[in-house]
């Protein structure tokens, strides 16, 4: 299994993807900013990609079809 290489920029925009916003909009350039000043979501976002360089280095070795079954369990198809 292999993941991406996300960027905080990629977190933006799925974050504005899902609230329907352009990642150039004034909300989103707000929750940018946020997330920039504010000591407990920059915290949070540091140990979010801490995960996900994790992740990125590990492979548990699933299979396709387990991959799949996981993420439709997840509901994240």
């Amino acid at each position: 299994m292999k993941f991406e290489n996300v960027q905080c920029k990629d977190v933006m925009v799925y974050i504005c993807e899902n609230l329907k916003e352009d990642i150039d909009s004034e909300r989103c350039r707000a929750i940018r900013h946020h997330i920039e000043t504010c000591g407990s979501c920059s915290d949070y976002s540091a140990s979010i990609e801490c995960i996900i360089d994790w992740y990125r280095e590990y492979d548990p070795g699933f299979s396709d079809e387990l991959h799949n079954n996981l993420l439709k369990k997840l509901d994240l198809e």
